[in-house]
């Protein structure tokens, strides 16, 4: 969903976090659907369960969201989150790449970062904006993701960091 949809009316705030709240349950339903193929590509035991975690994690975040469009009596669904297109995209690249399974890990934790850093701005801009608007049942929603978001960031990369990278490093040097 581009920012300045022909389709979309952003005349307040209010339109504005609606606006964001229909991007992020489009981008996370985008990924209920990617994080099952991450997993099975993914050949590090700590990663697989890393990413089915997240997928478990990522079906309750959108149920909130789901809780979120009840209290503010908005339809979740809309447009395409494009820009999560393009991230999943990009691991579906990484899926299909001709690597060792090492370096494939390395480049899947790469795109699941670049998901997790994305989110993290669109949690952290909603909140911001149901701050203003007094939403306190929806700040707190919100606040729960991110989160959650932060911290699975700070697991993958603690794993790349730890593990992954490293084997990633070894595989190649093999060659």
């Amino acid at each position: 969903m581009g920012i300045f949809s022909n389709s979309e009316k952003l005349l307040s705030l209010q339109d504005l976090l609606h606006y964001e709240l229909r991007d992020l349950y489009s981008g996370e339903t985008q990924l209920i659907e990617a994080l099952p193929k991450m997993e099975e590509a993914a050949s590090h035991p700590q990663l697989k369960e890393a990413f089915k975690m997240h997928l478990n994690e990522t079906r309750a975040q959108r149920e909130r969201l789901d809780e979120i469009g009840r209290l503010l009596d908005i339809d979740m669904k809309g447009e395409k989150c494009e820009a999560m297109a393009g991230l999943v995209k990009e691991g579906s690249e990484i899926i299909k790449s001709k690597s060792t399974p090492e370096v494939r890990d390395a480049g899947l934790i790469g795109a699941a970062q670049r998901v997790e850093h994305y989110e993290i701005a669109g949690y952290g801009t909603a909140r911001n904006f149901a701050e203003q608007l007094g939403l306190t049942q929806v700040v707190a929603l919100l606040t729960e993701t991110e989160n959650e978001e932060k911290m699975t960031d700070e697991k993958l990369n603690r794993l790349a960091k730890e593990t992954i990278n490293l084997s990633a490093k070894t595989a190649h040097a093999n060659e």
